[in-house]
């Protein structure tokens, strides 16, 4: 049954982040099964409290309809419109996805309680934690009641992992699930190391046969990208940052002569040639609700060392694919690395076993659970309607 669907994002092109990218996987999936669609996203950019005209634009065919946005702590927020009801009330969606609700997708959810449809709401940032990684601790608790009163209405509210999940339940959020993230198999693929662009790639990045730690992603204060430092005495060692962020600078300052290697934000078969180079993915951030990049890297048969905290325990079983490290221990990283740095043969078998841990994620596999869980958010709704009616119906016989 073909499903109309409009999509309400904190974060959309051009900026390019997790919530970004899965957004753009569910609509790819969506225009190969026939769905219509339509998304609501903020403005590509904007400073202070400037509201930038709304404006709609396409992607794969689908409308793209722009609403104002601000810029806090580096981060951009779409902001509450009165075009957001109109849009979603003239395109009349069979079911609502909430892409990481704050204060935009937080109205999409009203609104789809207020004209009783669907919706589904995917939770995608820490905020919580964000907020107390900048400081904010003491504001920890009032944003834990933010995020449950926003969640609550929705139908249906997905978490990337059990632990994310346990944490909106743990809020009273009802209707809670657990839907992932899928990966591309074939962009992302072990054989790419064969590729005379990834062999040049590899030889610039290691001229004298150096093992190549990498990390790839958004260059903020939360990703932690700072501890990289603790690799860098290892010897034998070369290290690469891929992506670009707020951070940059000081990261590119604080690493200036370290053997570091900053490459920008690279995407497509740039990004993958750049995993098939690499011979260890590292992963700082404590508070990754999920943590694609890692999935990307396990892909590309790379062994990931991530911190045992928050969405890597969900995807990597130490000693397996991967190593888990104490989050905060001193040297865990580096320890992790110098043992893959000097074992080939453990980095050969952790990489296929990396590979194959994903095997079973592919993109049109876990969207056809997305569309298995908008078509139960249609049944809740229309069974709640039924009760509804039934229940009237009885009270008008009973008089």
């Amino acid at each position: 049954m073909s499903l109309r669907v409009a999509i309400v994002t904190e974060s959309f092109l051009p900026a390019i982040n997790g919530v970004t990218n899965s957004v753009l996987r569910v609509l790819e999936t969506l225009r190969q099964d026939g769905h219509e669609a339509i998304v609501i996203a903020p403005t590509a950019r904007s400073t202070g409290s400037e509201n930038l005209t709304n404006s709609v634009t396409k992607y794969l065919g689908f409308d793209v309809v722009r609403v104002p946005a601000v810029m806090l702590k580096q981060f951009q927020w779409g902001m509450p419109t009165p075009i957001l009801q109109s849009t979603l009330a003239n395109f009349a969606p069979d079911v609502i996805h909430v892409a990481s609700p704050v204060f935009l997708g937080g109205q999409a959810i009203a609104i789809a309680q207020r004209l009783g449809i669907p919706c589904v709401a995917v939770y995608q940032t820490d905020i919580s934690g964000y907020v107390e990684r900048y400081g904010l601790k003491f504001a920890r608790p009032v944003i834990d009641k933010i995020m449950a009163a926003i969640h609550a209405p929705a139908t249906i509210n997905l978490a990337p992992t059990d632990e994310a999940a346990s944490y909106l339940r743990a809020l009273r959020v009802p209707g809670v699930d657990v839907w992932g993230r899928g990966v591309d198999l074939d962009l992302f693929h072990p054989n790419r190391k064969l590729e005379a662009e990834v062999i040049e790639l590899k030889g610039r990045w290691s001229p004298n046969g150096e093992v190549v730690v990498g990390f790839v992603g958004r260059l903020a204060a939360e990703k932690q990208v700072d501890r990289m430092s603790e690799l860098l005495g290892l010897p034998g060692v070369r290290c690469v940052v891929v992506g670009d962020g707020p951070e940059r600078a000081t990261l590119e300052a604080k690493f200036a002569g370290k053997n570091v290697v900053f490459t920008g934000r690279l995407g497509g078969i740039e990004l993958a040639n750049a995993y098939a180079a690499l011979d260890v993915f590292t992963h700082f951030g404590t508070e990754e609700t999920f943590g694609q990049t890692i999935q990307e890297a396990q892909a590309s048969g790379l062994p990931v060392v991530a911190p045992a905290s928050g969405g890597p325990k969900s995807l990597i079983e130490t000693g397996s694919n991967g190593f888990l490290v104490h989050p905060t221990l001193g040297g865990a990283f580096a320890e992790r690395v110098e043992q893959l740095a000097q074992d080939s043969g453990l980095r050969a078998r952790v990489g296929e076993q990396a590979r194959r841990s994903v095997l079973n994620k592919s993109w049109a596999a876990n969207n056809g659970k997305l569309i298995d869980f908008y078509h139960s958010a249609i049944a809740r709704v229309e069974s709640t309607r039924l009760q509804k009616t039934a229940k009237g119906l009885k009270l008008v016989d009973l008089s």
